[in-house]
């Protein structure tokens, strides 16, 4: 066996980078085998004068985009309920906190009619991409297509001479947008997190044991919020340099229950003495309305997990079912918590919900446990980017150099989420920036258009054209439209 250490060490770090390898070497492509939301049990490159590569046996397989972790050597799980569990986990995040901010840009009967039909609409492209998957993989049989390979082999059998011969840009695409899709996400737990811990520390001296409607407090603050991101970024960088999955899946569990208890008192709160909604506009201007789209398209985070999801149930024909059960709840989670929360705060609802909970220590709790739920999902969602970058890197420098490279990518891409956060240091615009960039893209945009060119082939009806059609053009005009009008509010 190897007796080197630093090749035993260097053969452990390689178990957690996500370097799927079949006979194509990595120089040649390093995206060839990447599967941007499933860990598959990596084939290392030899150590040492050792010629033959070797699998190494504790790899775990990790749902990174929802924080869902699996040991491999336990298997797939062969209950709904825990699909059921995870799909609803990778669907609520920060953004459900910023609903009632999206309802009060909406109106109280535009928004909640509103995010209904992008909800519809989501779930609908989830099961085009669903379809296109299963036909794909049926046709080039194979076991599992990811939503960039599906892209990739839809693109080399369509029509079109160019598209066929850049196919593998359709994967690159993907890739793409996923890494700006986590990187957002990130950005923006920075400053939920730097907001809650502001607001905690400077309105400790008044806080009260007795749970009153929060005052309007005209508090001059001491220390810039920059500070609070600032004081956030050593620990996020030590926690992101965890790479033992069983340790972060610990974390995923911890951020579970936080995420519950806290979203329990919440609702607890806003139902309680709702003042009459009759003085609420039920509709807001056009320009409102575009902040509103992108934190709803935002909010539906779990677009990237349907595929994985699928794949490790034992039985996944039963998936649509659990599919149309837990985005019917997550949809109804929304319309409520949305449209309940801009009931109870009016015109002073704030870009979370939690800034918004009155000045007592019990729903100071709500803030603190929440804001523990988002640090440890931090590095659950970080694991996307990480694990598309870092091998590529790590390809293009010797093995002594491997582990440096590895750690010194990682504090990067921490450091420039921190720095995104602090030129940007307005929650609601970065939500809904990154929901019309890259969340209305991977959801709304690209499985239309995936299933244009993988069934144009086969005689599409004329009716699913246009209806494709329509959901791409109005992905695009909305997602340009939205960044436009985001960048102007910058």
């Amino acid at each position: 066996m190897y007796k080197d250490s630093r090749c035993q060490s260097m053969l452990a770090l390689r178990a957690l980078l996500w370097f799927v390898l079949q006979a194509v070497p990595v120089s040649q492509d390093p995206l060839h085998h990447w599967n941007p939301v499933h860990l598959r049990p990596a084939v290392l490159r030899p150590c040492g004068n050792h010629r033959s590569p070797r699998y190494l046996p504790c790899v775990e397989a990790l749902g990174t985009a929802s924080g869902l972790v699996h040991s491999a050597r336990h298997g797939q799980p062969d209950m709904m309920m825990q699909t059921l569990i995870h799909l609803l986990k990778c669907n609520i995040g920060t953004g459900l906190l910023g609903l009632p901010l999206a309802m009060k840009n909406a109106g109280l009967l535009v928004g909640p009619v509103s995010l209904l039909a992008i909800g519809i609409l989501t779930v609908h492209c989830m099961v085009i991409l669903l379809n296109c998957a299963h036909h794909l993989s049926q046709r080039l049989q194979k076991t599992f297509v990811n939503y960039g390979e599906a892209m990739m082999y839809s693109l080399q059998t369509c029509p079109n001479a160019w598209l066929r011969t850049h196919s593998v840009w359709g994967r690159y695409t993907v890739s793409f947008l996923l890494i700006i899709t986590q990187l957002g996400f990130c950005s923006v737990y920075f400053m939920f997190m730097a907001d809650s811990l502001q607001q905690m520390v400077e309105e400790a001296h008044v806080t009260s044991k007795t749970c009153e409607p929060r005052k309007i407090l005209v508090l001059t603050p001491n220390v810039d919020i920059r500070f609070y991101m600032l004081t956030i970024l050593p620990f996020l960088i030590l926690l992101v340099f965890i790479q033992n999955l069983r340790v972060l899946s610990i974390f995923s569990t911890l951020a579970n229950i936080t995420t519950l208890g806290s979203m329990a008192l919440i609702f607890q709160y806003i139902m309680q003495e709702i003042p009459d909604p009759r003085n609420l506009p039920l509709m807001a201007s056009w320009k409102t309305f575009l902040l509103f789209f992108g934190t709803a398209i935002f909010t539906f985070e779990g677009v990237g997990m349907v595929l994985p999801l699928k794949n490790q149930m034992k039985h996944p024909q039963q998936f649509s079912f659990v599919l149309y059960l837990g985005m019917s709840l997550v949809i109804v989670l929304y319309i409520c918590l949305g449209t309940l929360g801009y009931m109870k705060f009016g015109s002073n609802t704030q870009a979370s919900i939690t800034l918004n909970l009155p000045n007592c220590w019990l729903y100071q709790s709500v803030k603190l446990m929440y804001s523990i739920g988002i640090f440890f999902t931090y590095a659950l969602q970080f694991h996307v980017p990480a694990e598309i970058i870092i091998p590529i890197i790590i390809s293009q420098v010797s093995e002594s150099w491997a582990l440096f490279a590895d750690l010194s990518v990682r504090t990067a891409l921490v450091c420039l989420t921190c720095v995104s956060a602090i030129l940007i240091p307005r929650l609601d615009l970065v939500i809904s920036l990154v929901g019309s960039v890259s969340s209305s893209a991977l959801a709304l945009i690209i499985p239309p258009f995936l299933e244009l060119i993988t069934f144009y082939p086969e005689d599409m009806n004329c009716i699913t054209i246009v209806k494709d059609i329509m959901i791409s053009i109005l992905g695009l005009l909305g997602s340009g439209q939205m960044s436009r009008n985001n960048l102007l509010e910058m």
